[in-house]
């Protein structure tokens, strides 16, 4: 009698792992694209908050565009797990792997979602150094034949250093030469190289030189033709955005509140700041006054690019194509900014009006803007030129070329 009821469970659990085998099998066939990516961040992308989620969502978009199914794996933890913007990527045609418990009360692990999935996939592009590292020997084992893409983000290397040498830390700088034989480890691994700009393609060769693996694919940015863009006389104030999780751009909203900021008040008393970013940290909060408002994150920064004057970036260290100085061009914004900041960017004529590197030069750059109507006018109307490399049209033939 215990040996019958033994086997009838056994044969039960046999039949319910070949009817989940076979649903798995199914999901499989019914996929509708020729070519598959798998995506790997640390987190479905924000793309309200952050440049790398607003980039790697439009990169998304264009994938999927051009007939590429794409399955997004999010190395979670559990705070940066938002249903949000999960459903936002659904909607959009992409497959998201969700922790979540099958019809037989097992849980959906990640090394289960990718060994259902990578039957499929030809490609994985894993976003950032320490996701390539952990992902690259999992996805390998799983498909040896598989192109893995590293995608660099920005030279984490090289943001390091530049912070050390602005901070004076040895240990940031024992941190740097940490990350730089990540990523270079890395590059020697990956099929595929994605910098961001082709500055960071010239300062990665330092260190690794193969053109022929690297390729540049930066943010996607488009001139937005407004109806509703008010011209120099109806704006007033200065802007900064950046998401406030990200050290350089702390440093930069300090630096603005304990030099740049004071130092402009001395001939411009009436001008205020609006600081906008998402995670804004205690340090940042407490800045908060009438003429420096810290406002966090804001879901419609419309309204902000078109009554702002200038925008005002002053990045003392980073690396990468910056962001937020890409939607400042795309509203036509004239700004102010560093070298850092400006990396990537061609402003031409403009470049010396725009880019300061000391506390002087930067104040200096914002007056004469924010002064002269028709300096305003000319920086505004070259912004669309600027921003042409990283249009969609531009970005979609690079990120296609990946495929061929």
């Amino acid at each position: 009698m215990y040996k019958s009821v033994k086997l009838y469970f056994r044969l039960k659990m046999l039949a319910q792992k070949l009817k989940k085998a076979k649903k798995q099998i199914n999901f499989i066939n019914d996929l509708q694209y020729k070519n598959y990516v798998l995506i790997v961040d640390t987190k479905i992308p924000e793309y309200d908050k952050d440049s790398g989620s607003r980039r790697l969502t439009e990169i998304i978009k264009l994938l999927i565009g051009n007939q590429i199914g794409v399955f997004l794996l999010s190395d979670f933890k559990e705070y940066r797990y938002k249903l949000e913007y999960v459903s936002f990527f659904k909607e959009l045609g992409v497959i998201v792997y969700e922790p979540s418990i099958d019809n037989y009360g097992d849980l959906i692990t990640k090394n289960d979602f990718l060994k259902m999935i990578l039957p499929k996939v030809s490609y994985a592009w894993l976003h950032r150094p320490e996701i390539f590292k952990k992902y690259y020997p999992i996805i390998k084992e799983h498909k040896p034949s598989i192109k893995m893409f590293f995608d660099m983000v920005d030279f984490h290397y090289l943001r390091f250093k530049r912070e050390s040498e602005l901070s004076g830390n040895a240990e940031i700088m024992k941190k740097a030469k940490k990350m730089l034989n990540l990523e270079l480890d890395n590059c020697q691994k990956a099929d595929k190289i994605i910098v961001i700009s082709e500055i960071e393609k010239q300062n990665l060769k330092e260190y690794y030189d193969n053109a022929e693996k690297t390729i540049a694919i930066g943010n996607i940015h488009q001139y937005i033709e407004n109806v509703e863009f008010k011209n120099f006389k109806e704006r007033k104030n200065l802007l900064f955005i950046g998401g406030l999780d990200h050290k350089p751009n702390v440093d930069a909203v300090q630096y603005l509140y304990e030099e740049i900021m004071p130092l402009l008040w001395k001939t411009k008393p009436d001008i205020s700041i609006d600081i906008i970013g998402s995670n804004v940290p205690e340090v940042i909060e407490k800045l908060n006054s009438e003429r420096f408002k810290i406002l966090g994150y804001i879901e419609d920064i419309a309204p902000y690019f078109l009554n702002s004057k200038v925008f005002v970036a002053p990045l003392r260290y980073g690396a990468g194509i910056k962001g937020k100085i890409g939607q400042s061009l795309e509203y036509g914004l004239p700004l102010v900014t560093t070298d850092i900041g400006a990396e990537g960017f061609d402003f031409g004529k403009n470049a010396a009006l725009l880019i300061g590197n000391n506390t002087q030069e930067i104040v200096n750059n914002i007056i004469s803007i924010y002064e002269n109507e028709i300096l305003w006018k000319q920086i505004s109307n070259d912004s669309q030129k600027v921003i042409e490399p990283f249009s969609t049209l531009t970005i979609e033939s690079k990120i296609l070329s990946l495929f061929n």
